[in-house]
């Protein structure tokens, strides 16, 4: 079965190119971000981790630590990284893990229990290593997204959705469509009108199950 949404994710202990961690104690009481690619030195993930790194400051102010995870070994990542920082011009400060034996992608459900690396392997044989797994500080999985190889990742949308989570997660509300920081949230049909004053104020009512307020501060 596939890792879903609210299920805590799995913990594992794995070498990254900063030394050895255990999954659960580096997130720690933070939020996290796990994104994973099919092989190092591949042009698409190469602009995609500069994307993370450029965006360290983003991180650093949602209190989310950022992950990769690669299917090579540590040797490699470290050269790796020298490109991705050239590529960015940004520092890669973040760690990646050396995923050589696959534990990682097939606990996180990305590849199957009976995948393994072939001699001469290519980026095709582990494709379907190319998700974003957000999670939570209680270590449950908030939000995943799976991409091709063909399809560079998104990374203000990945950005936008953890404002999303955090938003939601911290003051009981949802968020429309489109929804970025700042604009109007949904109070959730589950909570009655008399409540919602309580709670936030002023709101407009659309339907009867939908109504809209000012996101809370």
């Amino acid at each position: 079965m596939g890792l879903r949404i609210n299920d805590v994710v799995p913990n594992f202990t794995a070498e990254t190119d900063q030394g050895e961690i255990s999954f659960h104690d580096w997130i720690g009481d933070s939020w996290a971000i796990l994104f994973s690619h099919p092989k190092d030195f591949t042009p698409v993930c190469t602009t995609e981790f500069s994307a993370v790194a450029q965006l360290s400051d983003e991180w650093a102010k949602r209190g989310t630590k950022v992950i990769g995870v690669s299917v090579d070994g540590v040797e490699d990542h470290k050269k790796w990284k020298g490109d991705i920082e050239t590529y960015g011009k940004a520092a890669a400060g973040f760690p990646i893990i050396a995923d050589e034996g696959l534990a990682v992608s097939k606990a996180f459900d990305m590849l199957p229990a009976e995948a393994y690396m072939p001699d001469g392997r290519t980026p095709a044989h582990s494709a379907t290593v190319r998700s974003v797994f957000i999670i939570g500080p209680d270590k449950q999985l908030k939000l995943s997204m799976t991409y091709p190889m063909s399809v560079g990742r998104n990374f203000a949308e990945i950005l936008r959705a953890l404002d999303g989570l955090q938003m939601s997660t911290s003051n009981g509300v949802a968020t429309p469509a489109n929804w970025v920081p700042g604009e109007d949230v949904i109070i959730p049909p589950t909570v009655s009108n008399e409540d919602a004053k309580a709670k936030f104020g002023e709101f407009e009512t659309i339907f009867p199950y939908l109504r809209k307020t000012k996101a809370p501060s």
